[in-house]
């Protein structure tokens, strides 16, 4: 190669000067930028159609599979009515003390014998008994007064005591429950738009409405805690932790009244994954 062309000639060509460049090599040396330029272009086309194709349909599984908040509808439980405490009864009558006998006499009158309607009793029986002015069956008139009768108690029967409610334990109904901010349509909200609704697709569970059973405490506070899912399908053993988790990192509820009072509220949620055929 001329010495005046050597500046100007690509480091390629400087190399492979007077060699073959027929052979192969330095064609795939001279094409190798466009060649890697071409291949990097196609990976990432390759790669793009992957990203597109995963992100549609996963967006259309998730238009199938659904997220279903049951409510759940308790027994409301009517405010106790105060009922005026019945008045004591009556003491019991005294016992009416023991007879004694008594015989009738009167001071003796001098009349005639046809006027005497009643003969005078004979002087034994007025020793033996009192003396007054009518007739009376009883006891011999011993000469001493009978002691009373013991009466036990004071004769009032007292009325049961009241039972005083226990505001610290939990309660499973209530005056008003417990209740998520915005009422039920939030809580709805709330759930369908945290849950993941693939979670029962993704555990390979067949198309289907597959329910778990929450149980959680809301206490005095509104703070949740205890939450635990008691019900979980077999087919879906992750939608119970799923529906725990987002239970548990939800906001503060309104605490639920019992007689005017805060109390801690046991609640039960119902929660459905449903898989859609495909």
């Amino acid at each position: 190669m001329e010495v005046n062309k050597i500046l100007n000639a690509d480091i390629l060509d400087i190399i492979f000067e007077g060699k073959n460049k027929d052979y192969g090599a330095y064609e795939l040396r001279k094409t190798y930028n466009r060649r890697i330029t071409t291949a990097m272009i196609v990976m990432a086309a390759v790669c793009l159609l992957v990203f597109l194709t995963q992100l549609f349909g996963s967006d259309g599984d998730k238009d199938k599979n659904k997220i279903i908040v049951q409510d759940v509808q308790l027994e409301d439980i009517k405010k106790e009515e105060k009922k005026p405490e019945p008045p004591p009864p009556p003491p019991p009558p005294k016992p009416e003390p023991p007879k004694v006998e008594i015989t009738k006499f009167t001071p003796p009158k001098i009349v005639k014998d046809e006027e005497v309607k009643e003969p005078p009793p004979p002087q034994e029986k007025l020793e033996e008994t009192k003396i007054g002015t009518i007739n009376q069956e009883g006891k011999k008139d011993e000469g001493f007064v009978a002691p009373p009768v013991e009466e036990k108690g004071t004769g009032v029967v007292e009325a049961p005591k009241k039972v005083e409610e226990d505001y610290d334990k939990v309660f499973t109904k209530v005056e008003k429950e417990a209740k998520f901010p915005g009422g039920m349509d939030g809580w709805k909200r709330y759930l369908e738009r945290n849950l993941n609704a693939n979670v029962a697709a993704d555990d390979g569970a067949p198309a289907g409405n597959y329910t778990v059973k929450v149980q959680f405490i809301v206490d005095k506070e509104g703070g949740i805690s205890n939450v635990q899912a008691i019900e979980v399908p077999k087919a879906c053993p992750s939608c119970g932790p799923e529906a725990v988790k987002v239970i548990k990192k939800g906001p503060k509820w309104e605490p639920a009244v019992q007689n005017g009072r805060n109390v801690i509220y046991q609640a039960i949620q119902y929660v459905t994954f449903q898989v859609a055929e495909e």
